[in-house]
């Protein structure tokens, strides 16, 4: 979330996410899609959070992010890897305006 409000630089998340994940958060980093709007703005805000198990060492989650007067849905897919860390390997927001 700090990395998609621009408030943390991408590679902040090396190690953190596989190369596909990466990618796409390179794609959206310097759009900043959870930047909150405004001059009051405050810092996005997560508003709920849900998982789903597929299978051992998959875990599907979303967040709804609140951003100013804006609400996002954000999907990610977390991996569990051979060293027993759990890295990021997909990412989706919802429509962006």
């Amino acid at each position: 979330m700090l990395t998609l409000s621009g408030q943390r630089p991408v590679h902040t998340l090396l190690g953190h996410a596989l190369p596909a994940a990466y990618d796409q958060l390179i794609e959206l980093a310097p759009r900043a899609p959870l930047r909150p709007a405004g001059e009051r703005a405050t810092a996005p805000l997560v508003r709920r959070c849900g998982e789903y198990q597929p299978r051992h060492g998959v875990i599907e989650a979303f967040a709804r992010i609140a951003s100013g007067d804006r609400l996002t849905a954000l999907a990610f897919r977390l991996e569990l890897g051979a060293d027993a860390r759990w890295r990021c390997a997909a990412i989706d927001l919802g429509p962006l305006a």
